[in-house]
């Protein structure tokens, strides 16, 4: 599954993802306001609102009741870089325990918002 998101503004959504998350531009349609972007396997497109996909008002934040979870390779360099940043996390980053059946999953994780608001767990 590849998450089409909409976003307010396309330049400050890639300003954040790529600039300081360092998600890469598989590509972009400058004349719709589009970008595909990748990180480690992740793939996210954002298209900036146009009303083709409305079902109803966006308002702040966007994408309530979801966040979305990314297993990364270092979720500290990731972390660090949105804290070198001046952007301050959701949760801070911690160690967190699921259990999953009779496991237990552990996992180093923190969340942070994006400039519209959608929830984003970074995992290792």
């Amino acid at each position: 599954m590849i998450p089409e998101l909409t976003v307010a503004d396309i330049e400050r959504t890639r300003d954040f993802y790529v600039g300081v998350l360092q998600f890469r531009v598989e590509y972009e349609r400058p004349e719709d306001r589009f970008i595909f972007l990748s990180y480690e396997g992740i793939q996210m497109m954002f298209e900036q609102e146009n009303g083709h996909w409305k079902v109803g008002e966006l308002e702040y934040p966007f994408g309530r009741g979801i966040n979305f979870e990314m297993t990364v390779s270092d979720v500290e360099a990731v972390y660090k870089r949105l804290s070198d940043s001046g952007i301050r996390p959701f949760r801070e980053l911690k160690v967190s325990r699921y259990r999953s059946g009779n496991e237990d999953i552990v996992q180093k994780e923190f969340l942070v918002q994006d400039p519209d608001g959608y929830l984003l767990r970074f995992t290792d």
